[in-house]
């Protein structure tokens, strides 16, 4: 599902893209203009994000509705950047390989952690019912 979205958003920008199964490994290969550019695997989903973003919330949840409705947001939020994460990642690489290894070891992830994090205060400090009497 990751790999198709980044497909379809990707497909926005007026790339070619092709995406399909690599079965030599557990992955998805994502082409940009006819050239093999990124793998996609299992820890480009997000899900261990999503967990952890919903285990941060639940631990200091507040209401239940809040907490319903802001796990969803922040879900969906997460996916959504994912998915940006994924495609700029790749059409930097297709464009820059140069600077693959820093978008994707650093850039990347403090983006998205840098999200989650802003996410978490946030919910601490509107929402959650933690030591607020």
């Amino acid at each position: 599902m990751v790999t198709d979205h980044s497909e379809i958003v990707a497909e926005w920008f007026g790339y070619d893209i092709y995406t399909d199964q690599n079965y030599q490994e557990l992955s998805f290969m994502f082409m940009v203009n006819e050239k093999y550019v990124v793998r996609i695997v299992e820890g480009c989903t997000s899900i261990s994000i999503m967990i952890l973003f919903l285990a941060f919330i639940i631990a200091f949840s507040g209401s239940v509705k809040a907490t319903i409705l802001y796990g969803l947001f922040g879900l969906i939020l997460i996916y959504a950047t994912n998915i940006f994460r994924i495609v700029a990642l790749s059409l930097i690489i297709y464009h820059r390989p140069e600077y693959q290894e820093i978008m994707h070891s650093l850039f990347f992830p403090a983006v998205i952690y840098g999200m989650v994090f802003l996410l978490w205060i946030v919910w601490v400090n509107k929402f959650a019912t933690i030591n607020k009497k």
